[in-house]
């Protein structure tokens, strides 16, 4: 990012000024954007289990539409549960770690004098709140200007007024406050293995009151960044103006940690689809059948929502029970029992991924998906495995049985979300290498370019355990030039 700065009058200093601008003028054509995250849960493998499904429970209840941003977290259900970025807003930039959320539409983060909101984290972060009064280049939203009308309408708006908003999550926490609209920093892919800063102006949320599990939590972040598909999501706002495409794709690397997230069309590795649910709220797709060891489940059609945010896999009890009857006719002789009440585990010797089958999911277009022992299955002690596979009480609002992957069915794989085309797809990948994106420079053209994206890990001195705590490159193709 660029600071104001004095020039004096040496005609040499002026010259070298008009060639750093010609510089930014020509890398800022068509970029991409990097997001460091991090996860919102480390630590100790003890008694954090029951924290996981809460987390998980929570994050079903916050899945309200679509936006599309920044991703990080790791597969292992040990470590993983919500995962959080540091993004910089405003003018001068103040830095906020906001928890990514693939399920939910809205950037929110802890407003100046918000009631309730946290004071402090167990996160090694130091917890901020933000102050349009203290941004240059921060405004209010007011509730007749066309983002409100779209996102939020009420009747009884009249003209001055702010741009409300209230969330509700079904764990009784809620935020409310008003929007606003500020300039946010990205780093912008500008060449293979290369970043810049780029500014774009975007509406968020500004809480001003909190109660709940938001409010309390010791593992608290300034907000939470949506990822789902509604126009009020950052991706569509910046997908509205030209400057990206609505595609992304994620690689969560479940050995190693951290992984690649990016914002942009993906040319390598290249990966098969299927088409995602019209209308529907959520990434859904529709799950054709179960192979558990080469043996197919006799179990219905079933719709499935894929959401990276989510770190376990929930079934409906029907498709659960006869995935666990086949998986435990290889080991009849465990002893499974019940640990914090949740987790069917049993203790074991040998070698997971020899002793267990893998499962693989069909889906629509031939399209599969492999999980193996090593995937749905975690160690909390040394020869106590538990499965990751839970029963699940996911529900549409008509009522009807949903199953839920997230990350446990979703490490190690390339997968890519095609909005526009309404599609989505996957690839087997080692997410700590690199993949390819689309350079679109000219749309249409020949000439295009690709980029290159590594994967990333960063860490944070004052984090508990920096083993426990990874990033994510997150990368944005950028259609537009930033000077206006």
């Amino acid at each position: 990012m660029l600071k104001k700065m004095e020039i004096s009058r040496n005609g040499c200093l002026i010259i070298l000024l008009l060639l750093l601008v010609l510089m930014i003028v020509v890398d800022v054509n068509g970029e991409n954007l990097v997001f460091k995250v991090k996860h919102k849960y480390g630590g100790s493998k003890g008694s954090i289990l029951n924290d996981l499904k809460e987390h998980d429970s929570r994050r079903h209840d916050r899945m309200l539409t679509v936006i599309d941003f920044k991703l990080g977290g790791n597969g292992l259900p040990t470590d993983a549960a919500l995962y959080y970025t540091r993004i910089s807003i405003g003018t001068p930039p103040k830095d906020y770690h906001v928890q990514v959320d693939t399920g939910s539409d809205i950037l929110w983060v802890n407003c100046a004098g918000c009631e309730g909101c946290p004071t402090k984290s167990d996160l090694g972060i130091d917890l901020m709140s933000y102050d349009s009064k203290a941004s240059a280049t921060g405004k209010s939203v007011k509730c007749d200007e066309e983002f409100c009308m779209l996102n939020t309408p009420y009747s009884d708006c009249k003209t001055g007024m702010p741009c409300d908003y209230q969330v509700s999550y079904g764990d009784g926490s809620n935020t409310a406050g008003y929007f606003v609209k500020d300039d946010i920093q990205f780093d912008q892919v500008s060449g293979d293995l290369k970043t810049t800063s780029m500014n774009g102006s975007i509406a968020f949320g500004c809480s001003s009151k909190q109660s709940g599990e938001l409010g309390a939590s010791g593992q608290a972040v300034d907000g939470i960044l949506g990822f789902g598909q509604a126009s009020s999501s950052v991706i569509s706002q910046l997908a509205a103006t030209g400057k990206v495409k609505k595609i992304f794709a994620h690689c969560l690397d479940g050995k190693n940690g951290g992984g690649i997230f990016t914002i942009g069309p993906v040319v390598h590795p290249k990966v098969n689809s299927t088409p995602l649910v019209p209308d529907a709220p959520h990434y859904n797709v529709i799950m054709k059948g179960i192979d558990v060891g080469g043996q197919v489940l006799d179990i219905p059609t079933t719709m499935t929502i894929i959401d990276s945010g989510t770190t376990l896999a929930y079934l409906p009890n029907t498709v659960y029970n006869a995935l666990i009857d086949k998986l435990m006719e290889r080991q009849p002789q465990l002893n499974i029992g019940l640990v914090e009440r949740s987790f069917h585990c049993f203790d074991y010797t040998g070698k997971i991924d020899d002793g267990f089958p893998v499962v693989t999911f069909r889906f629509a277009d031939s399209l599969s998906l492999t999980v193996y022992p090593h995937d749905y299955l975690f160690q909390i002690k040394e020869t106590k495995w538990c499965i990751g596979w839970q029963d699940s009480g996911v529900q549409t609002k008509d009522g009807k049985e949903v199953m839920l992957l997230g990350d446990l069915a979703l490490s190690n794989k390339l997968v890519v979300y095609d909005i526009e085309e309404q599609t989505i797809g996957w690839t087997e990948y080692d997410c700590s290498s690199s993949i390819k994106l689309k350079y679109e420079e000219n749309p249409g053209s020949s000439q295009n370019q690709t980029y290159t994206v590594a994967s990333h890990n960063i860490s944070s001195a004052p984090i508990v355990d920096s083993k426990k705590f990874f990033t994510f490159l997150i990368s944005i193709s950028i259609l537009f030039n930033l000077l206006k």
